[in-house]
């Protein structure tokens, strides 16, 4: 939609995990040295939280293509939804494992997982459960993963577990009937939001990724509005920041004020529309001012403005109308 108006070579900001976009700022970087420690060297239980958005699935993701790359005979599994009963959870196990078990007896299956333990810690690996979401997880299940845990030799844990969640996790583990497995956990990480510098070289490292070259689109002024509605959140960031590109498009800025940043945070929720003084003076003084009724029809057509969502919408349907002709005139149909 912008790009060729950014002369970027693809979109900056999405929110897919995309390694080419990666950047770690310095509590990313805390956290995957904790999380890879914790499977180096056999730790066990490794626990990692943070705010909604402030990067804990980037980390894991990560950590895995760190442990493929570097070929140590590491064995992963990926959980990503871990709302499931006990026989659910080690089903998933086995298959992320691929772990071979037709029985579904649970005392067969947990022989299987056991003998494919062994087997790699035999070989020179260790096994690493990651899950993510886990402040999801039932207090039956986290108790599922102390027992899994147990699983040793004299000397290392077979099975290594990375639990990943918001900070309710936290409050999850002091709970009475978890302090045994809050005793087992040998490191934790908590991933804080980024700083105001830290959203600044943040945003520079996705544009760089994106091939864009030159000054930056967002001067310091439109940064601080970007952190100040993010709270520095790289997952609010991006989001931020891809409106601020697309709105800079639909109204033909190559930089982006302050002003386009504060109306995308207001699209999104993020921040209240603000009023010229006289609006507000205006608004406060009249009786019906709180009811939706009459509001909704108090602004005349010459005062209406469109939002950015409008825009946005206006815009996409502009570009599918564009590729579609494109796609005609070449001989395509869908």
């Amino acid at each position: 939609m912008y790009r060729s108006f950014f002369q970027l070579k693809d979109e900056p900001f999405r929110l897919t995990n995309d390694p080419r976009f990666l950047h770690l700022a310095e509590p990313h970087q805390a956290a995957l040295k904790v999380v890879l420690e914790g499977i180096l060297f056999r730790k066990g239980l490794v626990m990692v939280t943070g705010p909604i958005g402030t990067g804990k699935t980037t980390v894991i993701h990560t950590a895995l293509r760190v442990i493929s790359a570097k070929k140590t005979g590491i064995t992963s599994a990926l959980l990503f939804n871990p709302v499931l009963t006990r026989d659910e959870f080690l089903e998933m196990m086995l298959e992320d494992f691929e772990v071979n078990c037709p029985s579904a007896s649970k005392s067969r299956r947990l022989i299987a997982l056991h003998q494919m333990l062994l087997e790699t810690q035999r070989g020179g690996g260790t096994a690493v459960l990651f899950i993510d979401e886990a402040h999801l997880l039932s207090t039956e299940l986290l108790e599922e993963i102390r027992l899994l845990g147990n699983a040793d030799t004299c000397q290392e844990k077979l099975l290594q577990v990375i639990l990943c969640g918001q900070p309710e996790l936290l409050t999850m583990m002091k709970r009475r009937e978890l302090s045994a497995l809050q005793q087992r956990i040998a490191a934790r990480a908590h991933l804080r939001p980024l700083s105001v510098a830290e959203t600044g070289d943040y945003v520079a490292a996705r544009l760089q990724a994106a091939g864009f070259q030159g000054s930056s689109p967002f001067p310091p002024h439109t940064l601080d509005v970007v952190f100040r509605y993010s709270g520095g959140a790289p997952r609010l960031i991006n989001l931020i920041c891809d409106g601020c590109l697309t709105l800079g498009f639909r109204t033909q800025r190559r930089t982006i004020p302050p002003e386009i940043a504060e109306e995308v945070a207001v699209s999104w929720e993020l921040a209240e529309p603000t009023l010229p003084a006289e609006k507000k003076a205006a608004r406060a003084a009249s009786p019906s001012a709180s009811a939706p009724a009459e509001v909704a029809g108090t602004t005349s057509a010459g005062e209406e403005q469109k939002t950015v969502l409008d825009m946005l919408i206006e815009t996409m349907k502009q570009n599918r109308m564009a590729m579609a002709q494109v796609e005609r005139s070449q001989g395509f149909c869908r």
